[in-house]
């Protein structure tokens, strides 16, 4: 049995905010796959029987990964299912196989092709059927929503808050192109004949959803897996926006993904020598202040807070710092 990442519980007494910089596709229905992602230092694995299935291996693959969590060694990575969407006839046998034979060895069940709200509670229902059925801690497996089309954007804000359970919300490139007509075959690239950047509004859109309900935000796939600098280059945009990861369809590209969403090192230290500058110029020995000079830098809250963000980042990301805050002399 393996162990479940361990991060701050929420107010409903579960872990929602798990480290995701790299999220790795796995087959469901492929046993050489599934044992070599084990292996492999990416924060999430999800295990996949919806695209990465064909429809005659969807039933055999349920059984596969029931196995390969029951048994496998998934320490340190956060352990998900993407089960197939509702509009198909796989999605209930799906969810109750996976839950019902290995739901003590899941973190989350990554729902696809979201489209509103009823969606995310129609499977928040039936986690909690199988939970109280089985024994399982009731509430315990978070959901991932995957918004892949305009309908499902529209409707962000209501499925991010649809259910407790929800973890993060997470982009779908590929089909989202598609149901808006995008001229490009390249998935994650900028469609040409426009200027900017054609993702940006359903990056912010989607990031603004995850963040109002303190969800996370993951970027979806990079298909050309051979092209890391690529990748890179897609990957730093979701980073500077202020996405928490971004899926790996390939081994070559979770080094990639844990660099880039993790702060540098120099960002790192000096987060963490502001939280100590603070909470010294706070205290009754800094004189009780509400704002403080770091060097040639004033903080304050504000500063506070924003250096908050990084240092959890680094901390999540297994970062030592190199620097020491010393108070200055009386």
């Amino acid at each position: 049995m393996s162990a479940p990442v361990t991060a701050p519980a929420t107010a409903d007494g579960f872990t929602r905010l798990r480290p995701r910089r790299s999220c790795l596709a796995v087959p469901g229905s492929n046993p050489r796959f599934l044992e070599k992602a084990q292996g492999l230092p990416a924060d999430q694995v999800f295990l996949d029987l919806e695209d990465a299935c064909a429809p005659l291996a969807k039933e055999g693959a349920r059984h596969t990964i029931v196995d390969a969590l029951n048994n496998g060694d998934w320490t340190g990575k956060t352990r998900v299912v993407r089960v197939n969407d509702w509009t198909t006839h796989w999605t209930y046998r799906d969810v109750v196989t996976v839950v019902e034979g290995a739901g003590p060895n899941l973190d989350c069940i990554m729902l696809p092709k979201v489209q509103d709200a009823t969606q995310i509670k129609a499977l928040d229902l039936l986690l909690t059927q199988i939970e109280k059925t089985m024994g399982f801690e009731v509430g315990k497996i978070g959901i991932e929503a995957q918004i892949e089309n305009a309908k499902g954007l529209v409707n962000v804000d209501e499925i991010a808050g649809a259910s407790q359970r929800m973890e993060t919300i997470v982009f779908g490139p590929a089909d989202f192109m598609a149901s808006i007509n995008m001229k490009t075959l390249v998935v994650g690239q900028q469609p040409p004949g426009y200027g900017a950047d054609a993702y940006h509004y359903i990056l912010m859109r989607i990031l603004m959803a995850a963040r109002t309900h303190d969800l996370q935000a993951i970027d979806g796939p990079f298909l050309q897996i051979r092209d890391v600098d690529a990748y890179r280059e897609v990957a730093g945009r979701a980073a500077a926006l202020g996405f928490d990861g971004k899926w790996v369809l390939h081994p070559g590209q979770v080094a990639a993904a844990n660099e880039i969403f993790s702060p540098g090192q120099e960002d790192y230290d000096h987060a963490e020598l502001i939280l100590d500058a603070y909470d010294y110029c706070t205290s009754e020995a800094g004189g009780a202040k509400g704002s403080a000079m770091l060097g040639d830098e004033m903080i304050d809250e504000a500063s506070r807070k924003m250096a908050l963000v990084i240092a959890g980042k680094g901390r999540a990301a297994g970062m030592t710092r190199t620097s020491k805050f010393e108070a200055p002399e009386a």
